[in-house]
């Protein structure tokens, strides 16, 4: 089945002159580097073609490559691919696109029916791994720069092999694109690691704000005057809640930043336990079951949301503490 839908986006890819790829608003490194490997992938095979990849630039982002910067409404006959995102109103950078079909690639759970054909893998660890997948079994020539970022973004993404969706498809789709490209891959652990020292200052001011309740739930509410007062940016934090998975006795954190330009609260969650992707489903955010967000411009979904988040971590914490005491 999966070499199947490989072989139908392949067949799309060569068919299609004009080809647009987008990802979520709000990038992370997995979006921007399934983005940008896919766009040079396939420009390096079929140099005549027109491929974009588009969307709202992230600065610290540039190191993985270039975006481009085209009137997405002046292409016409254009096939969409959009990447890393199961909310086609997620989707950054297309307005205005009369695209003629759509290809979603995507390792979250569904959600949307894009209308055209959709490769899903919930259970791969970040559409990095699915990009490398395709490129792998077809015969492109995968070239180092392609290479690196589809290694970083799976780095990322499975935050270096830790989270749980984490598989042996996993291992053996980076050794393969380490083994056929001759891949350097420790000079570029750099690209995702290296930070400045306010970033460095911020990780102490989160550590140190982080609420705990009882239940095992941690959150903290970022405001802008903080954001400003340590010379970083409100997605900052969202790039750093994977830092504390280890926190003893926390089951679900959370960190909300605000986002002033578009009038809304990005809340980032992660869990240990608890599923908390149904949980965001009722805010209209979703994810993976143990990494998930929300978009909101109300506070007061975002108190509801805790009290839900806090809930799901005292049940939790219930059902270990009857396991140990059987």
């Amino acid at each position: 089945m999966k070499n199947d839908i490989i072989k139908k986006v392949l067949k799309k890819i060569k068919q299609y002159d004009t080809i647009v790829l987008a990802r979520h608003i709000g990038p992370d490194p997995d979006a921007i580097c399934s983005q940008v490997a896919l766009r040079d992938a396939i420009l390096e095979k079929y140099p005549s073609k027109h491929v974009y990849a588009v969307g709202t630039g992230v600065s610290k982002f540039k190191k993985y490559g270039h975006l481009d910067k085209v009137n997405v409404a002046s292409l016409e006959n254009a096939l969409l691919i959009t990447l890393d995102v199961p909310n086609l109103y997620r989707v950054d950078g297309i307005e205005g696109l009369k695209y003629k079909e759509i290809i979603k690639i995507d390792h979250h759970p569904y959600e949307e029916d894009f209308g055209g054909l959709e490769w899903i893998e919930d259970g791969s660890s970040s559409t990095c791994q699915m990009i490398a997948k395709m490129l792998l079994k077809s015969n492109f020539k995968i070239s180092i720069p392609v290479a690196a970022n589809l290694f970083l973004g799976i780095v990322s993404d499975s935050d270096r092999f830790l989270i749980s969706y984490t598989s042996l498809e996993t291992f053996e789709i980076v050794t393969s694109l380490i083994r056929e490209t001759q891949l350097p891959f420790t000079r570029y652990y750099e690209k995702l690691y290296e930070r400045p020292l306010e970033e460095i200052r911020f990780h102490g001011y989160l550590a140190t704000n982080l609420e705990v309740s009882e239940n095992g739930f941690a959150s903290i509410r970022i405001s802008d005057d903080v954001v400003k007062e340590y010379g970083v940016d409100s997605s900052t934090a969202s790039n750093m809640v994977n830092d504390f998975n280890y926190m003893k006795d926390v089951y679900v954190w959370s960190f909300v930043t605000y986002d002033a330009k578009n009038d809304v609260y990005k809340v980032n969650i992660r869990s240990k336990g608890p599923v908390i992707n149904e949980i965001a489903s009722r805010y209209h955010g979703g994810g993976h079951k143990y990494a998930s967000g929300v978009r909101t411009s109300s506070k007061e979904d975002i108190d509801h949301l805790f009290m839900d988040l806090d809930e799901a971590c005292r049940e939790y914490k219930s059902e270990l503490e009857k396991k140990i005491s059987v």
